[in-house]
């Protein structure tokens, strides 16, 4: 028998002092951000900071162009309007995502659809889109789930079959590849986060690639008001032509952003290999479920999800009763763990009411008074379900953090394992598992 566990009074095997935060700032960030303070510039759509991000995402990723945006869900609503959705269109995208994914249709008058999960990797699963399709589908976004890359080739098959607009909603993923090829140029639009928890962070900000010219041209007078630029001056008109929006970024998120990229492949490899140790540990202790990564994907582990298995643990307990009992013991341990989405996306309240614009039933309205319905029922997306009610993330596996403090994760697993029963008997408790907002960077 193991030692007592901390959940039942015993000693925590970690203290938050071992952890280290994130970003980890460097002296490239400090020259960036000083020449920031230096130029006295510091915003504008073609400042210094924000076209060289530009330049150098573009380069990073193999894009030929590349715009700046004040955050991912900007750069996700962006493309939409680039493409041209309206009212009436559909936007099918995954079930397990974090709400921006499908919110973005709503901005721009359209209808998300959800697809449910693939069991194993999380991302939308190609075998059951087409059947989501309908002659009102306008676009596909995948989305590359927690750093790993959706399964693209089948999903840009079925995307050209039906003539779809695909945006990758790489928000989570940056520097992950698929086959070799990097996440965000596979589909017509690559949309990417930079607030502070994302592998890149700029504090806030998003970014917006793609190789058509037409799109990046739209995409610029979104991102300006749909104001004019003149082409001899190349100053603003003031005439917008387009309904555009503020979606611009600033040159100190900018600035960050440029110094935290010089270090984004070593930050991801760090990641990895803590990843892998985990899962090469925590695959040992029946009844937990490290995360998977296919053999043609490089993950960049933006979180590191666990699943539990109670029938594989040797206990007769609910999934959900397992998870939150394990969970909260982990976290009594000294353990940052916690879950990111409680539910899937369409459960949300949102999906659920269909309260849109003005607290209407716009944009649904637009198809429902057709006489067509949307079913959010969160029974329509068994795998997102059961995930949600499985699993928990494991913060920490970032820079600066590594093989050290990895073992006393593991050391953590093993403890509380070993004393499940007990673990059990508290899950009933007043705890409340998750990471402090200092662990990334937020006041």
């Amino acid at each position: 028998m193991s030692a007592k566990l901390a959940v039942s009074g015993g000693e925590p095997l970690l203290k938050r002092s071992d952890f280290g935060n994130w970003p980890v700032i460097t002296e490239d960030d400090w020259r960036f951000v000083n020449e920031v303070m230096d130029s006295g510039i510091v915003a504008g759509g073609t400042a210094p900071q924000v076209t060289a991000l530009e330049r150098e995402w573009a380069e990073y990723t193999g894009a030929k162009y590349c715009l700046t945006t004040v955050s991912g869900t900007s750069a996700l609503h962006m493309a939409l309007a680039a493409a041209g959705v309206g009212p009436g269109d559909e936007v099918i995208t995954s079930a397990f995502t974090f709400l921006a994914s499908a919110s973005c249709a709503i901005h721009q008058n359209a209808v998300p659809v959800f697809v449910d999960i693939d069991p194993r990797t999380y991302c939308m699963d190609p075998a059951k889109l087409e059947a989501a399709i309908t002659e009102r589908t306008k676009v596909i976004i995948p989305v590359h789930i927690q750093g790993l890359p959706a399964d693209m080739d089948p999903i840009l098959e079925i995307a050209r079959k039906y003539n779809l607009f695909v945006i990758e909603d790489a928000c989570q993923a940056h520097g992950a590849t698929y086959k070799e090829r990097m996440v965000g140029t596979m589909g017509n639009v690559g949309a990417f986060s930079l607030n502070n928890f994302k592998n890149l962070c700029g504090g806030e900000g998003g970014l917006f690639i793609t190789d058509d010219e037409d799109i990046v041209s739209k995409g610029s007078l979104i991102r300006c008001f749909g104001d004019e630029v003149d082409e001899v001056s190349h100053r603003r008109k003031y005439n917008a032509s387009i309904l555009g929006y503020m979606y611009r970024n600033q040159e100190l998120p900018a600035a960050l952003t440029r110094g935290q990229l010089k270090h984004l492949d070593a930050n991801n490899d760090i990641r990895i290999a803590n990843a892998d140790y985990l899962t090469a540990e925590l695959s040992r202790i029946p009844g937990v479920i490290p995360p998977y990564c296919p053999p043609e994907c490089k993950h960049v582990y933006f979180m590191y999800n666990v699943r539990f298995d109670p029938k594989a643990a040797g206990v007769d307990c609910s999934p959900r009763r397992f998870r939150e009992a394990v969970e909260k013991a982990l976290y009594k341990e000294g353990m940052l763990v916690g879950q990111w989405q409680t539910v899937p996306v369409p459960a949300q309240d949102l999906f659920q009411s269909k309260l849109g614009y003005g607290g209407s039933s716009y944009p649904w309205s637009v198809n429902e008074d057709k006489g067509i319905k949307y079913d959010y029922s969160v029974d329509n997306f068994p795998v997102a379900k059961e995930l949600c009610d499985t699993y928990t993330v494991v913060h920490g596996i970032h820079a600066p953090n590594g093989r050290d403090l990895m073992e006393k994760f593991v050391g953590a697993f093993r403890k509380v394992f070993d004393n499940l029963d007990e673990a059990i008997a508290h899950a009933d408790d007043e705890i409340y598992p998750g990471a402090d907002g200092k662990l990334y960077g937020a006041g």
